[in-house]
C-alpha cells in the first residue's frame, strides 16, 4: 500500500488550519503523514499544532515553527523529509474531501507510468461554503503554458517520490506563481501528468489568500514565468508583438479548454446548489462537524 506525505505550509492560518488538520486525519487511509511547516506564526496557529500534536492518535502530524524565506521555501522543507510513496501539497486554508487518499492510491496503481496525478476540486468560501465545483481537463501541455491561469490545481495533485529524489524542488524566488512553474518544468522534462475525474479537494477562496489579495502580482509572475518557458514567445524582440501573439496564443488555449469542459458537461455541474448541498453534507459528515470548529475539536 503506498504511504501518502502531505505538506503543508502554514503562516498566521489559524482559523483555516484545524479544518485542514481534521481533513486529513479523517481520511479513510491507514498509511499517510501530515507535515505542517510553519512559518513563525502568531496568530495561534502554533498552539494548535502543538495541542493536536499531544494528542492520541496525531503520531501521523509532524510539524516544525521556524522563520522562512516565505510559501516556496516552506514547502520545500516539507517536501525533503517527507517518506512518502506519493507526496501531496495541502494549504493551510484549503482542505481534502472525503475518500482522497483511497482514490489516489488507486488511480496511481491504474496509471503506473503517471508521475503526477491531479483531480477536480470545488471553491470554497471564507466559512467553508461551496459556490463553484471545478472539473478539469486532461493534460494538454499547450494549454498548461499559455492558459491565463494553472489548471493543476495545488491541492488536488499529487506527486510520486521519485520526483523529489530526482532533485525537483519548487524555485524560491517565485511566490505567486510557483506551483506553474513546478508543474511547467515537470512537463518540459518529460514526466508524465495524468488527469483523474474525481472530487479530491476544497480550495478556499478569501481575501487574505494570495489567489484574492494579490491577483496582480501572480498574474505578473505568470506571465513572466509563460514567457521563460515559450521559445516561440522568446524569439519576438518587440514587446507589443509579443504581447499580441502571447494573448491570441492564450485566446486559443482558453478556446480549447472551454471546448472540451462544453463536450463533458462541466459548465451545467458547477453551479447547480443541489450538488454543493450532497459536497457540503458530505464534507461536515466526514469532519464530525455540522457547524463550527468547536465541534471540530470536540468530535476528534
Amino acid at each position: 500500500m503506498l504511504k501518502m506525505s502531505i505538506v503543508t505550509p502554514s503562516y498566521n492560518q489559524a482559523k483555516f488550519l484545524e479544518e485542514a488538520l481534521l481533513s486529513v486525519k479523517q481520511q479513510s487511509y491507514p498509511v499517510f503523514e501530515h507535515i505542517v511547516m510553519d512559518g513563525g506564526s502568531t496568530d495561534g496557529s502554533v498552539e494548535i499544532l502543538r495541542d493536536y500534536g499531544a494528542r492520541t492518535g496525531w503520531k501521523h502530524l509532524r510539524w516544525k515553527s521556524e522563520p522562512d524565506d516565505g510559501q516556496s521555501d516552506a514547502v520545500n522543507k516539507g517536501f525533503r523529509v517527507a517518506t512518502g510513496d506519493v507526496v501531496g501539497w495541502l494549504n493551510s486554508d484549503d482542505r481534502y474531501r472525503p475518500e482522497c487518499f483511497r482514490i489516489i492510491s488507486n488511480a496511481f496503481k491504474e496509471y503506473p507510468k503517471a508521475d503526477v496525478l491531479y483531480g477536480d476540486y470545488t471553491y470554497i468560501d471564507e466559512t467553508g461554503r461551496i459556490w463553484r465545483i471545478r472539473r478539469e481537463i486532461e493534460f494538454n501541455q499547450f494549454i498548461l503554458l499559455y492558459l491565463h491561469m494553472l489548471y493543476v490545481p495545488t491541492p488536488s495533485s499529487f506527486f510520486r517520490r521519485e520526483i523529489f529524489d530526482q532533485g525537483n524542488w519548487i524555485d524560491t524566488k517565485f511566490h505567486y506563481a510557483m506551483d506553474y512553474e513546478f508543474i511547467l518544468r515537470l512537463a518540459r522534462s518529460g514526466h508524465v501528468i495524468q488527469h483523474i475525474p474525481a472530487l479530491l479537494a476544497d480550495f478556499r477562496i478569501h481575501p487574505e489568500s494570495k489567489t484574492g489579495a494579490h491577483p496582480d502580482k501572480q498574474r505578473e509572475e505568470h506571465d513572466a514565468i509563460g514567457l521563460m518557458y515559450s521559445e516561440r514567445l522568446r524569439g519576438i524582440r518587440r514587446p507589443s508583438a509579443r504581447r499580441t501573439v502571447r494573448d491570441g496564443l492564450r485566446l486559443i488555449a482558453r478556446a480549447l479548454r472551454f471546448k472540451e469542459k462544453l463536450l463533458r458537461g462541466y459548465y451545467l455541474e458547477q453551479f447547480r446548489p443541489s450538488c454543493f448541498r450532497s459536497l457540503e453534507t458530505a464534507s461536515r459528515l466526514a469532519l464530525g462537524t455540522a457547524e463550527s470548529a468547536d465541534q471540530w475539536r470536540a468530535a476528534s
